[in-house]
Order: C-alpha cells, then sequence, then structure tokens
C-alpha cells in the first residue's frame, strides 16, 4: 500500500479532479495543523495516507490494486 496519497491516485480511485485537489489540501492542513509545517507548501503534491483518510473518513486499506 502506498503511504504517500497525491491527486493522481485519487482521481484512479473514482473521485473527480476537483474533489481530489480539495482532499488533497485540506489534507496539507491537517498535518499543518498536527505540527508538519513542512506540508504548508504549495508545491508539494503528495500526503500522508492517514490524512486523506482522517479527511474523507474512508479506509484505504483494500487499493494496493490501483496503479498509477
Amino acid at each position: 500500500m502506498r503511504q504517500l496519497i497525491d491527486k493522481s491516485y485519487l482521481i484512479n480511485i473514482g473521485f473527480r479532479e476537483h474533489q481530489a485537489i480539495m482532499i488533497i489540501r485540506l489534507s496539507k492542513k491537517y498535518m499543518v495543523s498536527q505540527g508538519f509545517t513542512f506540508y504548508n507548501n504549495s508545491r508539494l503534491g503528495c500526503v500522508p495516507k492517514i490524512a486523506v483518510e482522517h479527511i474523507t473518513g474512508l479506509s484505504l486499506q483494500g487499493d494496493e490494486s490501483i496503479e498509477n
């Protein structure tokens, strides 16, 4: 399982492009609020899987078969 999630991965699993962008953006804000100021960078497009799971409320455990 991937530990870092980007916009294209979210699109591949079924989210629309705008939704994927918003999930990444909200995940980055969540990571900054947890003290990881590294994610306060507009050029950074990958976030940890746990942050995406926190934002969406979905488990990404069964998505090993999806490739970039």
